[in-house]
């Protein structure tokens, strides 16, 4: 019997536990549609510190494992599974937080994923790169994509005809930001966005068409100016933090633009003019979202790999090797990271 082992968030939904619990885990059986990865490489997200420092109780299972973001090797398919099959390389969402079932979670070495969450990584990406794309891919498609969102056509991976429209993407040194530059600019958008100066460099490779430091005190003039006589399609906010609310905002008054703007935390002062809809990666597990889960990990995500399309950034960062890593891995990311992610190998 094959063992698997577990990094557990120990304690109450209310209060958890620090530091993370090292245990036995269930090992799982993949059923319909579903797959077992043996998982190589693991990415840290902002959720896996927030979470462990401040609860979750809208969590029904606990103790928990956390973790979205997998990459390794296929070990066991399920009935109904077309895309894989056992020994190959897979890159995948972990979606524990939506189904509440730690068997869907990344900090452990067997992980249970849905097959229309995963994607097969070309010999050209290695483990630790794919790891940084699944929560930032998951959540930069729900802001796109969805209907609710920015709705979207779904992103080419080779035929890509500009459509002489625009966007907005604040923050595009983030993993989401980074992610939402190359699936906006893969439907044929104009893409703005704003980096640190440092950063520029990194969202221009990305497929922005033009980048602006957001510490600039004439940033907000200089994006309307950029965006006034386009065709403005709408704002994802990859921040969502009170200054870069304020200053979407304050674009958004200069322009006189009455477009739809899409954040990653929730707006708490909503108004007629300006009220910022929250997404969540997890919205792309939802039955009514498949169309867009299949237009990015089934129809988009491996063929642009290869060729290029889409690039796994920020650059991976590898801080430790093994379960028992995850934590020093989680606080360096609570202490604050610019363009890279968080990796731990197993």
């Amino acid at each position: 019997m094959t063992q698997n082992q577990a990094a557990w968030v120990t304690g109450s939904a209310a209060q958890p536990t620090h530091p993370f619990s090292i245990q036995d885990a269930p090992y799982p059986t993949a059923g319909h549609g579903e797959v077992v990865i043996k998982n190589t490489a693991l990415a840290i997200n902002p959720v896996d510190w927030k979470i462990q420092t401040h609860g979750a109780p809208w969590l029904g299972k606990w103790p928990f494992i956390l973790g979205t973001d997998v990459a390794g090797v296929v070990v066991d398919v399920g009935s109904g599974v077309t895309r894989f099959v056992n020994g190959q390389r897979v890159v995948a969402y972990g979606h524990s937080l939506g189904s509440q079932n730690p068997a869907n979670a990344g900090f452990q070495l067997y992980t249970l994923a849905k097959e229309s969450h995963a994607a097969a990584i070309p010999d050209s990406i290695s483990f630790e790169e794919a790891a940084v794309l699944p929560q930032a891919l998951c959540t930069a498609a729900a802001g796109l994509f969805l209907k609710d969102s920015l709705d979207l056509p779904l992103p080419s991976a080779t035929d890509i005809k500009p459509t002489g429209k625009s966007i907005l993407i604040w923050g595009g040194a983030s993993s989401v930001g980074g992610t939402a530059i190359q699936l906006a600019q893969a439907t044929g958008l104009t893409v703005i966005t704003t980096a640190s100066a440092h950063n520029h460099e990194l969202a221009r490779s990305l497929g922005a068409n033009a980048v602006f430091d957001y510490k600039s005190p004439t940033v907000v003039k200089d994006i309307a100016a950029a965006l006034a006589n386009t065709e403005f399609v709408g704002v994802f906010d990859a921040i969502s933090e009170p200054s870069s609310f304020e200053m979407v905002r304050a674009i958004l008054d200069q322009l006189k633009a009455g477009v739809k703007t899409v954040c990653v935390q929730p707006y708490n002062k909503p108004t007629e003019q300006f009220a910022p809809v929250f997404i969540m990666s997890n919205a792309l597990t939802f039955d009514s979202n498949k169309y867009v889960a299949d237009g990015i990990w089934k129809d988009f995500v491996s063929k642009a790999l290869e060729n290029g399309r889409l690039k796994p950034k920020p650059d991976p960062e590898v801080t430790g090797n093994g379960l028992e890593e995850i934590q020093k891995a989680v606080d360096i990311l609570k202490k604050g990271v610019s363009a890279k992610k968080i990796i731990v190998t197993l």
